[in-house]
Parts: C-alpha cells; structure tokens; sequence
C-alpha cells in the first residue's frame, strides 16, 4: 500500500505510433489483391485488413487507507496505441484516375485507425475515472478485487465499442468511399474552373 490519504489522483498517459507496410501494384485489382495479402492480420478474425491499431493498455494503481478502510490513491493508465497502414510503392508513377481511387482509399484507411486509437484514448480516460470513484473496501485485498472487476468491465465495454464502430464502417464503406471520391473529384474541377 502506498500514497497519502488526500484526493485521488489520476494520471493517463498515452503514445501512438505509425508504422507503414509497402504494397505493389499498377491496377486497382493489383491494390485490392496486395491490400489482402499483404495487411495486418487481425488475430480476432484470422483475417487480413487495409490497416490495424494495435492497443495495449497498463497501469498502475495504488491504495491508500482513509480510516478503518482501503481506497484507490492514485490511478494511472497507459495506452500504447500503434497504427499499422499500407503505402503504395507505385504512387508516383499512378495514372490520375488510379492515383485518386488510392489517395481516397489510404486516407480513409488512416482515418478509420486513427478512430481506433481515439476511442482507445476516451476509454483510458474512463477507465481512471471508474477506478477513483470505486467505493473504499472493508480492505485492500477486496479494494484490488474492485479494481480488477472494474478493469475487466472497462476493457469489454472497450472491446464492444471497437467492434461497434468497425461493424458501422462495414455498412457505410461502399457509400462513403463513393461520396468521399466525388468529394476529391469535384474539388479537382474546381481547380481546373477557378
């Protein structure tokens, strides 16, 4: 047990990284074929994806006693989050038509991991929140107890969240890369026709 009896505190620390995986290809079907050979392989599907974002949470807690009882003195969580996206090794050669179809591919790609890791981030935030509020326990054995039950409560509501947000961009995938594509086409026209 350590810390002092004053106010709880908390302490979330969180770092993100990027790392890129090449693909090759001169055809929208090269891009596809690479993109499903060539991606992460998601442990959870046994399947292969564009891009992935590898969570990892930790931390620490510590317990401090306030009379006759154990409360949580301090809480910190740590996130590690790590994007994994594709680059294309034939971009600077691509048609204009392809190019397009690929920067909006890529981009949506980045924005859909980087989504990931943001909701990672709130739940991290949650997650110390929850274990400060915890109600002091009759003891620290029972204390750790809570926290271990809120820390598995946390993680499911994280896990459902993810699975969430990915079953929704499944659904709206072909309509947003459709809007997303005429979005970049009609700004390429509105340069052309200033």
């Amino acid at each position: 047990m350590a810390g002092n009896a004053g106010a709880p505190r908390a302490e979330t620390l969180t770092s993100k990284s990027v790392t890129y995986y090449s693909i090759n290809g001169k055809t929208a079907a090269d891009l596809d074929e690479a993109l499903s050979s060539g991606g992460p392989l998601m442990k959870s599907t046994g399947n292969r994806h564009p891009g992935a974002t590898r969570i990892k949470f930790g931390g620490t807690i510590t317990y401090v006693k306030r009379g006759d009882r154990c409360a949580v003195g301090s809480a910190k969580v740590t996130l590690n989050t790590k994007l994994i996206l594709p680059r294309w090794k034939n971009r600077g050669k691509a048609g204009r038509e392809l190019a397009l179809v690929w920067d909006t591919l890529s981009s949506d790609i980045k924005r859909h991991e980087e989504r990931h890791a943001e909701i990672a981030r709130n739940h991290a935030r949650d997650m110390e929140k929850t274990f400060l509020s915890l109600r002091p326990e009759a003891d620290c054995e029972r204390m750790q107890a809570s926290v271990a039950r809120a820390s598995e409560n946390a993680i499911l509501a994280h896990d459902k969240d993810q699975a969430r947000f990915d079953r929704t961009e499944a659904v709206n995938f072909d309509r947003r890369m459709v809007r997303l594509l005429k979005h970049r086409l009609d700004a390429m026209s509105d340069q052309k026709n200033p």
